[in-house]
C-alpha cells in the first residue's frame, strides 16, 4: 500500500515562498511519475508540476505555464520524498496543494492527466496574503 503525506503548507505574503514536502511509503518514488495538483475553492483540480519517473539519471520536470520560473519540483532519493519548491508567491497560487503517484505509468515522460495518477496525498493549504 502506498500512502503519501503532504506538508509544509501555510500563510505566506505575496513575493515570499514556501516548501512543500511530500514523503512516501510503501514505494521507492524515483521508480514513478510524481506531480504536484492544485485546488481552489471553485475550482477544479489543476496540474501543477510533474516529475517523471527515473530511467537515467536525469529527472526530466514540466510545469504549468502559471508557475513556471517561480516553482520547482525535485527528489530527495535518500528521504523518498517530492518537493515543490514555490517561490514569489502570487495571490492566484492559494489553494490545496496534492501530490501524486502514477504506479502503471501508461505515459511515459512527464504525467499532466489526473487520471493517470493512482494515489493522492490529502492535500496541505497553502495561503497566500497581499
Amino acid at each position: 500500500q502506498v500512502q503519501l503525506v503532504e506538508s509544509g503548507g501555510g500563510l505566506v505574503q505575496a513575493g515570499g515562498s514556501l516548501r512543500l514536502s511530500c514523503a512516501a511509503s510503501g514505494r521507492t518514488l524515483s521508480r514513478y511519475a510524481m506531480g504536484w495538483f492544485r485546488q481552489a475553492p471553485g475550482k477544479e483540480r489543476e496540474f501543477v508540476a510533474g516529475l517523471r519517473r527515473s530511467g537515467t539519471t536525469l529527472y526530466y520536470a514540466d510545469y504549468a505555464d502559471s508557475v513556471k520560473g517561480r516553482f520547482t519540483i525535485y527528489r530527495d532519493n535518500v528521504e523518498n520524498t517530492v518537493y515543490l519548491q514555490m517561490n514569489r508567491l502570487k495571490p492566484e497560487d492559494p489553494a490545496v496543494y496534492f501530490c501524486a503517484l502514477d504506479l502503471n505509468g501508461r505515459v511515459f515522460g512527464v504525467v499532466t492527466d489526473e487520471n493517470e495518477y493512482d494515489y493522492w496525498g490529502q492535500g496541505t493549504q497553502v495561503t497566500v496574503s497581499s
